[in-house]
């Protein structure tokens, strides 16, 4: 089956889109990296979110995730944990941000629909950041048993 024209034109148009609104979102997160005041007030909100969403089917299927995500930045921001490349941890802060912005591509006021874009955007990242994840996961259980 051949792909029609304008159906080629539309998907290249909606790539470019998606590539300026990420680029939004990490410039955003640039503006985090070397605040601590301003990464942990991200942090608390990113908290506050999670509990008052913790219900939300879609929340708690990636619950640990945020929470990694989460104790990521935090631990990041502490200066406890820097075995993550600044692009990664960047990628990261733009998915928190996104994950709280009142503005998103579905509102979270819409009813059943509200977090699931952003549960999107933090499962991307979760996925292209699986190794870095694991290997924060690893460091923490190494930090525990000490």
């Amino acid at each position: 089956m051949t792909e029609h024209p304008k159906e080629k034109e539309e998907s290249v148009e909606f790539e470019i889109i998606e590539d300026q609104e990420l680029s939004l979102w990490k410039k955003k997160a640039e503006q985090y990296i070397d605040n601590p005041a301003k990464t942990n007030n991200l942090l608390t909100k990113v908290q506050r979110k999670t509990e008052n969403s913790k219900k939300n089917e879609v929340i708690s299927n990636i619950l640990d995730k945020i929470y990694l995500l989460f104790n990521l930045v935090k631990d990041w921001t502490n200066g406890n944990y820097r075995d993550i490349s600044k692009k990664a941890i960047i990628a990261v802060i733009a998915g928190l941000i996104y994950f709280v912005s009142p503005i998103d591509l579905i509102p979270d006021i819409v009813v059943g629909m509200g977090l699931v874009d952003d549960a999107a955007v933090l499962g991307l990242i979760i996925n292209q950041l699986d190794k870095e994840l694991v290997r924060y996961q690893e460091w923490r259980k190494g930090k525990a048993l000490r």
